[in-house]
């Protein structure tokens, strides 16, 4: 911390209680200054020889035959007085960051300038800033916090914006270029830590953040000016300035809700969030993090801040939503909602980043003289990340009692297709769904099962569906369709390319499509149980093939459950009762049960290799 000595007698200022102050001298006392609530008695003329005000305020004393002087308003009270009455004296005093603010502001109310005395208590306070203190990184930070009581005067001499444009500049510097000390307390990378050279120590590559946790000392007001002077010089990256916000937050912010809200600091923990959001980066998709971002929303809406600025961070929010994780989407609901989270905050965030998403593609389209589509391209990074992130979120959702269906399907059908190559987080949701509301009717049952596509299950999720007793019966035949369906086409392409076993899982999904599309123009109803199940059996004859692939192609069929097969088997023979007239023809090995019979197994078929054998 830069100093300055001023004078060189031994100070001779002594105290006769709280509220007295004299100077010890062989000369009576000749006049009584009253600086609030403490006297100070000195002499007339150390005092008259340099401040102009004194000269005034004595001449009147004089002319009310008083010898007592009063100044109620004197800015920094008794000990910046004191200050200058050593001055006065010649007598040693030393200024400081922490009290040259009060000691100018003294020594301007005094008007100590240089009409009355050369180098007058003024000039040496001002040269002692210019050269030293707006010079110096940590004491200029000081100083801007002690204008605080006496930003007034502060404001009219200019320290206030001196403060502000130093701090700002040295912001702006170089990092390479930086030689002063700051405080860097975050855990730092391995090239910015100090490092051990014999004897001598020198410090490693400065972060460009490194001078974040500074300015956070300062009040939000002085905050605020600081970061919109950094910005304003147009040389600090977003994200270092994201960075800045975030660590003021974590500073100032409580970490528990009844402390946000509490009477003795909303009004304050509101100002800090509204201002912080007005300070962040104008490149909505730079700067802060998404974490970040919805931590602030969540703490603006539990402090009530203004909507508008809510609304600025939910569209910052839906920018960056692909780096969001579940937790941070768990928004506590705010009254009339009876729900646990915000879920209606949540669909507003999606839908606006899905409305951004695709205008971007709409705008790639354009550019490459494509023709136009309303689809998304499956490959977007973004767009499966938030798929995924949804799933995830509506699993936590699910669990609360009090979340009706119809806000769970109407988040859950905001994400397209294209966004869920695979629907086992959506089947988790609704699994969980099903348990925590036992309630729902059948109809409610088949609505929301109507939103995962089986033929989008893996092999592990398939089989718990199967299994799982909550979901509806025409869902669970579907799961199982589709398994037998995925069965065979696995074993046909692994009969049509023996030598790559890759192909068959490449092909897989389109050999599903394909079989399950023959199959659906030969589906009849088949009674009140199911009203459109399509069941496939397609085998193909190849007496090698049966021998050599007999075991693999078992094993598709041995995974169904038991309970499953049950339920294939009594669907199965429901069907062959009821259309038994178009069944005359058939051998007696094509009225087994599909979970029965083993596509290898072709001696129990027909002769024709292709004969199908729908019911519905």
């Amino acid at each position: 911390m830069k100093f300055m000595k001023l004078g060189s007698k031994p100070d001779a200022f002594q105290a006769d209680g709280k509220s007295i102050r004299y100077v010890s001298s062989e000369l009576a006392t000749d006049v009584i200054i009253n600086v609030g609530e403490v006297k100070f008695y000195l002499h007339k003329f150390p005092l008259l020889s340099k401040s102009n005000r004194l000269q005034k305020l004595v001449s009147k004393a004089n002319e009310e035959n008083s010898e007592e002087v009063y100044m109620v308003d004197f800015p920094g009270g008794p000990k910046s007085f004191e200050i200058c009455a050593k001055f006065c004296y010649g007598m040693t005093v030393t200024l400081n960051a922490y009290n040259v603010v009060a000691a100018r502001c003294a020594a301007e109310y005094l008007e100590m300038t240089e009409d009355v005395d050369r180098s007058n208590l003024v000039f040496k306070i001002e040269v002692f800033l210019n050269s030293s203190i707006f010079r110096s990184w940590k004491d200029s930070i000081i100083v801007l916090q002690t204008t605080k009581p006496l930003l007034s005067w502060a404001e009219d001499l200019k320290i206030v914006g001196r403060c502000i444009d130093s701090i700002a500049s040295k912001t702006s510097v170089d990092p390479a270029n930086i030689s002063w000390s700051y405080t860097y307390n975050r855990k730092l990378a391995e090239t910015d830590k100090i490092v051990e050279e014999g004897m001598n120590y020198r410090v490693g590559k400065v972060p460009r953040d490194w001078w974040v946790e500074d300015i956070c000392e300062l009040d939000i007001d002085l905050y605020k000016r600081v970061m919109i002077a950094v910005k304003s010089k147009g040389r600090m990256d977003g994200a270092v300035i994201g960075e800045a916000l975030k660590t003021y937050a974590v500073r100032w912010l409580p970490d528990s809700v009844d402390a946000l809200i509490s009477d003795e600091h909303a009004l304050r923990n509101k100002s800090l969030v509204e201002t912080i959001i007005c300070l962040l980066p104008s490149d909505k998709g730079m700067g802060c993090s998404c974490s970040f971002l919805l931590k602030l929303l969540k703490v603006s809406i539990l402090v009530g801040a203004d909507y508008s600025l809510r609304e600025d961070l939910v569209k910052r929010i839906s920018l960056k939503l692909h780096e969001a994780r579940i937790v941070d989407l768990l928004i506590p609901a705010r009254s009339p909602q009876i729900t646990i989270y915000d879920v209606e905050l949540v669909h507003s965030v999606v839908n606006q980043f899905l409305m951004h998403e695709k205008c971007n593609w709409n705008l790639d389209v354009v550019e490459k003289n494509e023709k136009g589509s309303d689809k998304f391209i499956l490959g977007h990074g973004s767009l499966l990340s938030v798929g995924r992130l949804i799933d995830g979120y509506l699993a936590e959702i699910a669990h609360d009692p009090n979340l009706n269906l119809c806000s769970f399907i109407d988040l859950s059908q905001l994400i397209p297709e294209s966004a869920r190559p695979i629907h086992d987080g959506l089947y988790k949701a609704i699994d969980i769904y099903l348990k925590e509301h036992p309630s729902l009717t059948k109809a409610e049952r088949k609505r929301i099962c109507g939103l995962m596509n089986v033929k989008k299950l893996t092999m592990e999720a398939s089989m718990d569906a199967a299994q799982n007793e909550l979901l509806p019966l025409r869902v669970v035949v579907q799961v199982l369709f589709f398994e037998q369906v995925r069965s065979a086409a696995g074993v046909r392409a692994a009969n049509n390319h023996p030598s790559d076993a890759s192909l068959s899982t490449i092909n897989l999904d389109e050999e599903c499509d394909k079989t399950a599309l023959a199959e659906e123009e030969n589906c009849k109803p088949l009674g009140k149980h199911m009203s459109e199940i399509k069941v496939t059996e397609e085998f193909e004859k190849n007496g090698k093939l049966g021998k050599k692939n007999s075991k693999n192609s078992r094993s598709g069929v041995q995974l169904l459950p038991s309970r499953s097969r049950r339920i294939f088997d009594k669907l199965w023979s429901v069907g062959k009762g009821q259309h038994v007239e178009n069944r005359s023809s058939e051998t007696s090995g094509s009225s087994q049960s599909p979970t029965s019979i083993v596509p290898g197994d072709t001696k129990s078929v027909s002769s024709s290799r292709h004969r199908r054998h729908s019911i519905s």
